[in-house]
């Protein structure tokens, strides 16, 4: 086995990892398991777009400076189809670095969080709410609630917080959703 062909590998495992999957059986983890945690599925995510640009780079991670526009973000049909959905709520951060791991960034734009929040927004999924402390916070509608978009507080090293989070039906909402979220993207 080669080099790059182990550095794949051991992608396919950090991809499933990443997607709430146990790579040496296929069955999804447990949703109160340690693997199932959001900052552990992020993580999982970012090594994951590393080890692909490594294997496309022949090896070598480097990022190259590229002074020529890049296209509008786009996926193939094939891709769009084949978008699997994490077994664990994510956040649209998650999302976006998912979907952006599908394209070349050097001469792609890629979506952004605020992107698909401010479709999500724009077709009432979500609301902008003041929060006690004066910010401004997008939470999730009784709309968005419905196709599995809900919000928890969660503790964090800085205090409280609330965090929006997407199931796997509100994942596969968005992914079915795709064009018009790239297109509300590019209209704005």
């Amino acid at each position: 086995m080669t080099e790059l062909e182990k550095i794949e590998y051991a992608k396919s495992f950090i991809d499933d990892l990443a997607n709430g999957i146990n790579p040496l059986d296929g069955n999804p983890v447990p949703e109160n398991d340690t693997l199932n945690n959001v900052r552990l599925s992020r993580c999982f995510f970012f090594v994951s777009d590393v080890l692909r640009r490594v294997v496309e780079n022949g090896g070598i991670s480097t990022v190259k400076v590229s002074r020529h526009k890049k296209a509008l973000f786009s996926l193939s049909d094939e891709i769009k189809e084949n978008l699997e959905v994490s077994q664990a709520s994510v956040t649209v951060s998650d999302i976006s670095r998912y979907l952006n791991s599908f394209v070349d960034t050097e001469n792609m734009k890629t979506i952004s969080a605020p992107s698909i929040n401010r479709w999500l927004l724009h077709c009432g999924f979500l609301k902008s709410v003041e929060l006690p402390n004066g910010k401004k916070r997008k939470l999730p509608t009784e709309q968005g609630n419905g196709i599995g978009i809900y919000s928890e507080e969660r503790e964090g090293q800085y205090g409280t917080y609330v965090s929006v989070l997407f199931s796997s039906s509100a994942q596969r909402f968005i992914y079915d959703n795709l064009d018009a979220v790239i297109d509300f993207g590019n209209q704005e």
